[in-house]
């Protein structure tokens, strides 16, 4: 996707989000201020440049960042690391915050 013309991969992102929550090109038109499922249609064919106004309003609209549509939506933090560059946490709480992350993905995993 790195070598893909940005109105392309910006359509493909609309497109996808678009999917995942379950609206119409006609909603996000509506959802935008467009006069029709056209425009959408054009821009997630990446054939119609999308102004940075109506992209703020469709991520708004099919609630995701706006960073995502131009391909540089951030990566998830890792807790681990995160907790260990902390510098104000003693190591007791250090270990603590990392054995409750355990114990929620057990917890999520079926696990007791």
């Amino acid at each position: 996707m790195m070598n893909m013309p940005q109105n392309k991969l910006i359509g493909i992102r609309i497109k996808e989000a678009r999917e995942a929550v379950g609206i119409s090109q006609k909603a996000l038109a509506d959802a935008v201020g467009f006069e029709s499922a056209t425009a959408i249609s054009l821009i997630e064919a990446g054939e119609r440049k999308v102004r940075v106004e109506d992209l703020e309003k469709m991520a708004k609209a099919l609630e995701r960042d706006i960073k995502y549509f131009i391909g540089q939506e951030d990566r998830p933090i890792d807790v681990r690391v995160a907790v260990r560059a902390t510098k104000d946490l003693s190591e007791k709480d250090k270990n603590a915050i990392l054995r409750f992350i355990e114990l929620a993905k057990k917890k999520k995993h079926g696990g007791s």
